[in-house]
């Protein structure tokens, strides 16, 4: 990949090796310091807790980390656009609340849960994009408010109790349906590969969610427009770009990935648990800004947010075959994002002012 400087350099007629040469320590350490941090981790961790490298850890770490991916992907559309979506948390846990309703209480089978499920989801994107392009409230303010809406809808139906099979309905009525077992499906199957029943659904969702995210932001021109309004609103739109339509959009692919997290972790859980998804906003959103350290990317890209989300994976995998108090771990993840925050912008700052 070409970076700017290289392109300075070719315009310069300096050949490409020249220009590795130049390059300071600031400059490796943007680059290249945060995978150098995560190899050391998973040195660190190979050598702390036996059984941390093998293809069942692995496994493990990359399906504890497939819903956040998918969550932090959605995140990265809206960065992409200057903007931040705070209700991804709970639009995912509204998605495992209607997919268990529709199947448990209505009594319906796994299509018109996932249908219910994404469709519910982009009308979330849809009203955040329209309260921040059309009624113009601060991205934060308008997703915080939808984030407590829905945090107060998802409880409504039920007064407050998670959904299962038998359980008795404020009507008094007691439920009678189960999950579909093609839904559930959805987050227990394994897969064959290299070795028995190993890869999970979920983790394969998650790789061709990354792959597709990746190909749309950086492969197309929708994607670059994208960009550009992140960068310069004001000039995309002198340049004919329609900005609020992108906008809209990103915050409807942003519902939509939320959804399926949620349709994943109910699929995995079995039932409508309203504490499940306590997690997923800060784990999601650490993961999308971790993806600004990322080859010294320091902007929003799907490849970082992929990354970073398997970080966190890792960094939480070994904090538990450690034998790590589960009241560390918050702390641990915020220190890492603080240390990913730095390479990225204090040092490329640091690398502009020297450049100037």
């Amino acid at each position: 990949m070409t970076t700017q400087d290289d392109t300075k350099a070719h315009a310069q007629g300096d050949h490409p090796a020249k220009v590795a040469a130049k390059r300071t320590p600031v400059d490796l350490a943007i680059r290249y310091g945060f995978l150098s941090l995560m190899a050391g981790l998973i040195l660190f961790f190979s050598v702390a807790s036996e059984g941390f490298v093998s293809p069942y850890s692995a496994v493990f770490i990359f399906q504890s980390v497939a819903i956040t991916g998918i969550l932090a992907l959605g995140v990265t559309f809206t960065l992409v656009v200057d903007g931040f979506d705070l209700s991804i948390g709970s639009t995912a846990t509204s998605a495992l609340m209607l997919s268990a309703y529709v199947m448990v209480v209505l009594e319906m089978g796994a299509v018109a849960a996932v249908l219910a499920c994404l469709v519910m989801g982009a009308l979330v994107g849809l009203v955040n994009g329209l309260l921040i392009v059309k009624m113009k409230v601060p991205d934060l303010l308008a997703t915080l408010g939808m984030m407590f809406l829905l945090i107060g809808l998802q409880r409504i139906p039920t007064e407050g109790r998670s959904i299962a099979t038998g359980m008795k309905m404020p009507n008094g009525e007691t439920t009678v349906g189960k999950f579909s077992p093609d839904f559930l499906w959805l987050g227990r199957h394994r897969f064959d590969f290299f070795i028995d029943n190993l890869i999970p659904v979920s983790v394969l969702i998650l790789l061709g969610v990354a792959v597709l995210c990746w190909v749309f932001l950086e492969l197309t021109r929708h994607g670059r427009l994208m960009y550009a309004i992140g960068s310069n609103q004001r000039a995309a739109a002198l340049a004919g770009t329609n900005v609020n339509r992108y906008k809209i959009l990103a915050y409807m692919i942003s519902g939509v990935l939320a959804s399926v997290g949620g349709i994943l972790l109910a699929a995995r859980l079995g039932r409508g648990d309203l504490a499940s998804g306590n997690n997923l906003l800060l784990d999601s959103v650490a993961a999308a800004l971790i993806g600004f350290a990322v080859l010294g990317a320091a902007k929003p890209n799907a490849f970082g947010t992929a990354v970073g989300a398997l970080f966190v994976g890792v960094l939480l995998q070994g904090l538990t075959m450690m034998n790590a108090p589960y009241y560390t771990q918050d702390f641990v993840k915020g220190s890492v994002l603080v240390v990913a925050l730095v390479f990225t912008f204090a040092l490329t700052g640091r690398r502009r002012g020297s450049n100037h």
